[in-house]
Order: C-alpha cells, then structure tokens, then sequence
C-alpha cells in the first residue's frame, strides 16, 4: 500500500530515519563477517534519505542503476535523477555524492552466492524501499556495461520467506497460462542462500517508451489474468474464498482489529445471501508503480501476492484505491471513494448486480484489511499500518449501513 501524497513532515522523518537504519541491516545481511577485500557502495541520493545502494567502483554500472532505478512521475524528480546519473557518468559524483559505505565481507556474500548460480561479473545495485512487514532486500543485476540483467528479491523473515516462495509459484503458474495481453518476468533461479529464500527474476522492459494505458486495456489486461487459472461462479457461503477468509480472519480475531474485520465479514456474509459472485485469480498488488504500460503490452511485477479464487474485480478496486490514496485528502476519504465508484469500476469484470458490487467491494477491504493485522504492518511502521485511522472507521460503517 502507498503512503499519501504528501505524508506529513513526522512521518516522512520517521520514513528517512527507518530507511537509514535498513541500510546496515541490508549490508551486513548481504555481506557478512570479516574479510580483506573491501566492498563499496554509494547511497543515493544521501544517508539521511537513501532510496539506492550503487557499485562506488565503477562509473558506468553506477551510472546504469541509477537510471534504471524507477521512472520518474515528475519534470523535477526526472532532473534530479538524471543530474545524478550525469555526475556518476562524468566523474563527478565526488561533489554530490559524498555518502557511501564500505564493508569487508568474508567470502560466502550473496555476489558469491549469485555468481555461483548465474554466472560471474555481475554487478548489484540495492533497492532500499519504505518500512513496511514485507520489505526485503531487491538487488538490480547488471552486468559490466551497465545493462540490466534481472532483479533478485531476497526471504529474510518468515513472512518475506514465504512471499519469495509464493511468487516462484506465481511466476510459474502466470508464466504458463498463455497470457498476451499481460507481460511477466521469468522465474531464472529460486533457491536458498543460507536461512534466505532468493528469488531471481528477468528484468521487464520498463526502460520502453511508454503508451497511454486507457481503461479498457488495463482492464483486458486485469481480467486476462482473472481467467489464467480458470473461473467459477456461486454464492459466497460455503465457498473456498470465504472458508479461506474467514480461517485468516480467524486467526487474528485476538486482534482487536482482526476482531471488528471478522464481524464486519460475518454481516457481509449475511447480507450476500443468494448474490452470485464469480472467482478468478488476483495478482494481488496491482499498482500504479507495479507496471507498466508499453507499445506490445502491459508490464507488471511484483506477483508475490498472487492469488486464485477471489471475487473477480479485486485487482481494479486495488489499483483505484492506490490512486485514491496519492490523490484524496485523506486515505479514509479514498475508502469512501473507492465505495461509492465501485459500480463503475466492476463494470468491466461483469460485476453488475447491486448487491454483488457491494458484496465485492466491501470484501476487498476485509481481504485487504486482513492482510495488514496478519503481518503485522503497524508494527513495522508501515505508513497506513494503523487501520483504526483510515480503513477499518469506513469499512465498519459501510457495513452497517446494509
């Protein structure tokens, strides 16, 4: 889930200082013990607000990771972006980028590990991403000319051992399933290195100029993989979504958040009585910065909450509730939103009835709501952790109100 647009200036510190203390935690995961060769790293764009870890040794992979670390979403971040890859490419990096790291690692390092596995001479760059339960280390593999070769995500707790497992998974599942309209990196190496699960990827073509991506095609592209796995219709009760559902809701019901989900779920079970809803697979955090859309497709990463037998029409309220939330005033505003262009938004995955738009809906945010207390997302200091302060007042009184 994205923070809010303009996150207030608390949190947006309290982000900075968790991002910083992530960075040692990283380096001394992917480069433990004591050796004599030195490994350096520069933090970009400084320490006190690191978003990317690049090879200190050499100009043109640094250069390379940088610009291929994200698309920038303005005119501004897009100069600054390319100021520092300008500065990398010409040697003077020194003048802005005075903050870098160095470690000396013994021999078993996780270069060693993908060296083994891929081949040598590749280079990393390290992703540093916002706190949050499911945040683990994502190395950029180049290789010396500065090319992108693939992305490797790495399980360093239960919970991240388990995503890494669960998009091998995926990745294989979508990979298989004939998709055309929805383009999805190869699965190039899964295995474990140590206690870590380790994921490698092949990099998506995201550096392509990008086309407008109108409605209908993300939607062809959402519904394309609803079907990936096959479809089936009926009532919720009784359904393995909701037998699913309610054993996780159940698990957390100690919770005194998971408790109000789990009655808030009995009343929309309840209430769908004899609606018809129909199940299909969900990627499961189609979002705004999880793709892409290029001239032959659209580009989406990310799989590790892929999930088949959910309501069909999940992943077009989930990418509507992420634009909400950059866009509303508040998150809990977005909710609301988010309810009340649900008829709209369904339209393109058949979901027409009243009822069974309502009943879609609200389960969204149960299902979603749910994954935060199972992973303990406040805990983690994750921006919207804390449901009690924008979904769960919403949600409660939207089902209330049935």
């Amino acid at each position: 889930m994205s923070p809010m647009k303009t996150a207030p200036a608390a949190l947006r510190a309290d982000d900075e200082q968790l991002r910083a203390q992530y960075i040692e935690e990283v380096l001394g995961l992917l480069y433990p013990g004591n050796g004599e060769r030195p490994v350096e790293y520069l933090v970009i764009p400084n320490a006190r607000k690191p978003r990317l870890l690049v090879p200190a040794d050499d100009r043109r992979v640094a250069a390379a990771a940088v610009r291929r670390y994200a698309e920038p979403q303005s005119r501004l971040a897009r100069l600054k972006r390319d100021a520092v890859v300008a500065a990398l490419r010409t040697g003077l990096s020194g003048l802005l980028l005075r903050d870098r790291l160095t470690l000396s690692p013994a021999e078993d390092t996780i270069d060693t590990y993908l060296g083994r596995h891929l081949g040598d001479g590749l280079r990393l760059s390290v992703h540093i991403g916002p706190a949050r339960a499911n945040r683990k280390p994502v190395l950029q593999l180049l290789d010396g000319d500065g090319r992108t070769l693939a992305f490797a995500k790495l399980g360093t707790s239960a919970l991240t051992r388990e995503l890494v497992r669960a998009e091998a998974a995926a990745l294989s599942t979508v990979g298989a399933a004939g998709l055309t309209q929805t383009r999805v990196p190869d699965a190039l190496h899964a295995g474990q290195w140590g206690e870590h699960e380790v994921l490698v990827q092949s990099a998506l073509p995201v550096w392509q100029p990008r086309v407008a991506l109108t409605a209908p095609r993300l939607a062809g592209a959402m519904l394309e993989v609803a079907r990936c796995c096959g479809t089936s219709h009926g009532r919720l009760d009784g359904s393995g979504y909701w037998n699913r559902l309610r054993a996780r809701l159940d698990a957390v019901a100690d919770h005194a958040e998971g408790a109000a989900l789990r009655t808030a779920a009995e009343r929309v079970a309840r209430a769908a009585g004899d609606v018809e809803l129909h199940f299909g697979s969900w990627h499961g955090d189609w979002s705004p910065w999880n793709m892409a859309a290029v001239a032959d497709g659209v580009l989406v990463w990310d799989w590790e909450r892929f999930t088949p037998g959910v309501p069909i029409g999940y992943d077009g309220l989930h990418h509507a509730l992420q634009l909400g939330i950059g866009r509303s005033p508040s998150a809990g505003q977005a909710v609301n939103e988010l309810v009340a262009a649900a008829p709209d938004l369904l339209l393109p995955f058949g979901v027409v009835h009243r009822q069974a738009v309502e009943v879609t809906a609200l389960l969204y945010l149960i299902d979603l709501a749910t994954r935060y207390v199972t992973d303990r997302q406040a805990e983690a200091g994750a921006r919207l952790g804390v449901l009690g302060s924008w979904l769960l007042p919403v949600l409660v009184a939207r089902v209330e109100a049935l």
